[in-house]
C-alpha cells in the first residue's frame, strides 16, 4: 500500500476526493473549504418530491408543525451517485464516499451500486463506499476527517481507514420534544422502549446504527443541563472536537454553543441547523443536539 496519492501536484485537487449526503448539514463555507462532493436525499409530502436543500427551512418547519400529513424521505438514485462520481473517476481520482447509517436509510445501497457500475465502466479512478453509522453532525465530523486526510495526500485506503478510526472515538447525543416523529415515521428502533410512558418526558437519545434512548428527562431545561453535562465528560475524556446542531431552536444552540466553549476551550468545528430530511423523522423546534468527536481509544 502506498502511503500517499500519487498524481495530484502542487495547487492540483487531492487525488482522492469526499463524497457525502445531504444529511451531514455541514455549513456551505466548509463544504467549499474541503472540495467535499454531496448528493442528496429526497423530501416527498402531497404529490412533490423535492431534494432537501431546495426547500427553505423555516417554511418547511412551520408545514411540518401545521400539516395532518407527514413528508416521505428518500435516498438517492443510482444514477445521481453516478452523476457525481463518473467525473471523478474518469479524472483518475479515487472517490471516499461516506453516508447516513444503513440501518436509517438506503443511501449506502444506492451509492454501492453506482460504485460497481464504475468498477465495471473500467475508469481509472475507484469508488469505496463507507457506512457512517451515524448522520447529521456525527457523520459530518466523519467527513471532515476524510478530507483533511486527502488533503495531506493519503491514498484511497487510508483515508477510508482515517474514517473508521474516526467513527470509534465519535458519540453522539440529541434530545427531543416528542417521539411522535420517530415513531410515525418508523425509525424509532431501540427508543420504542419509552414510547407509552405516562409521564411527559424529553427524550435523550443516541444516533448509531439506529436510535436508541441513553436518558429521558421530563422539562427542556434539564434536557439543556444534560446536554451540557455531556460536553462536560467529552472534555474529560480529551474530546478532539465538537459541534451543536439544532431544529428551529437558535436561541438554545447559541447558549449551548456558549457553555460548551467554556467548558472545551475552543468553539465547535461548526453549529447548524437539520435539514428536513432528519427534521421529518426527529420534529419541529425540538432538537438540540451536542455532538462530540472524541478521539479513538487506543489499544
Amino acid at each position: 500500500m502506498s502511503t500517499t496519492s500519487e498524481g495530484a501536484g502542487p495547487g492540483s485537487p487531492p487525488r482522492v476526493a469526499v463524497v457525502t449526503d445531504s444529511t451531514t448539514y455541514l455549513p456551505p463555507e466548509l463544504i467549499e473549504r474541503w472540495g467535499i462532493g454531496q448528493v442528496s436525499l429526497y423530501v416527498g409530502w402531497e404529490g412533490e418530491r423535492l431534494p432537501e436543500h431546495e426547500y427553505e427551512l423555516d417554511d418547511f418547519y412551520a408545514r411540518l408543525r401545521n400539516s395532518p400529513s407527514l413528508p416521505s424521505t428518500s435516498q438517492p438514485s443510482v444514477g445521481d451517485f453516478l452523476a457525481r462520481y463518473e467525473p471523478l473517476a474518469e479524472a483518475g481520482r479515487d472517490v471516499v464516499s461516506i453516508h447516513i447509517a444503513s440501518g436509517l436509510s438506503g443511501t449506502c445501497e444506492s451509492a454501492r451500486e453506482a460504485a460497481r457500475l464504475i468498477a465495471d465502466k473500467g475508469l481509472r479512478g475507484r469508488v469505496e463506499v463507507v457506512d457512517g453509522q451515524t448522520g447529521a453532525g456525527g457523520l459530518g465530523c466523519l467527513v471532515l476527517a476524510a478530507a483533511e486526510a486527502a488533503e495531506r495526500g493519503l491514498s484511497l485506503e487510508q483515508v477510508v481507514d482515517t474514517v473508521h478510526g474516526a467513527r470509534e472515538g465519535l458519540e453522539i447525543w440529541f434530545c427531543l420534544d416528542t417521539l411522535e416523529y420517530l415513531r410515525k415515521g418508523g425509525r424509532i428502533g431501540a427508543a420504542q422502549a419509552l414510547v407509552g410512558s405516562a409521564l411527559k418526558i424529553k427524550p435523550i437519545l443516541t444516533f448509531g446504527t439506529e436510535i436508541a434512548p441513553v436518558g429521558r428527562v421530563r422539562t427542556a431545561k434539564r434536557a439543556h443541563e444534560r446536554m451540557v453535562a455531556y460536553l462536560q465528560e467529552l472534555h474529560d475524556r480529551g474530546a478532539s472536537g465538537w459541534i451543536v446542531q439544532h431544529a428551529q431552536l437558535p436561541d438554545e444552540a447559541a447558549t449551548l454553543v456558549a457553555e460548551g466553549t467554556e467548558i472545551l476551550g475552543k468553539g465547535p468545528l461548526f453549529c447548524t441547523e437539520v435539514g428536513p430530511v432528519l427534521g421529518a423523522h426527529l420534529g419541529s423546534g425540538v432538537l438540540v443536539g451536542g455532538i462530540g468527536c472524541a478521539p479513538a481509544a487506543k489499544s
